[in-house]
């Protein structure tokens, strides 16, 4: 009885091995497919601007109070409700019972440049959780 023993080419050294990069693609591609798909999907907010006066004509309009419900937002982040200190959480109150007795108002907020982007965000989300889905905002350039 003979034995006999297989025998293995050895790798050559040079030889690099290879990647397959198949896999890779797909995953690439089904991702982008779901960014497509998903962002017509998404809500996002927006800001339509009327028609600027043109430039060069010198005139300004000014922006009266109009609406029952004013917002200001100061310089130091301070909030006032119709002329009245208030915090975020008392804004959150304060236009819940706003949105029951003016329930077709939009309110204004007057915001001045120097403040906080944060502090618009929390005024904003205190009047989206009133049930109001308008909002009038007046930037103070000074």
């Amino acid at each position: 009885m003979t034995r006999s023993r297989l025998v293995f080419p050895s790798r050559l050294a040079d030889e690099e091995p290879t990647v397959n990069l198949t896999p890779l693609i797909d995953v690439v591609f089904v991702i982008l497919i779901m960014f497509i798909v998903i962002a017509p999907l998404l809500e996002l907010d927006r800001v339509e601007l009327a028609d600027a006066p043109l430039a060069g004509l010198g005139q300004a309009h000014s922006v009266q109070e109009s609406s029952p419900i004013t917002i200001h937002v100061l310089q130091d982040n301070t909030i006032r409700f119709n002329d009245q200190i208030v915090s975020p959480t008392e804004l959150t109150a304060l236009l819940l019972d706003a949105k029951r007795h003016y329930p077709q108002a939009r309110p204004q907020v007057f915001h001045d440049r120097r403040a906080y982007f944060g502090t618009y965000q929390l005024v904003k989300n205190a009047v989206e959780s009133a049930g109001f889905s308008q909002i009038d905002i007046i930037l103070k350039p000074s």
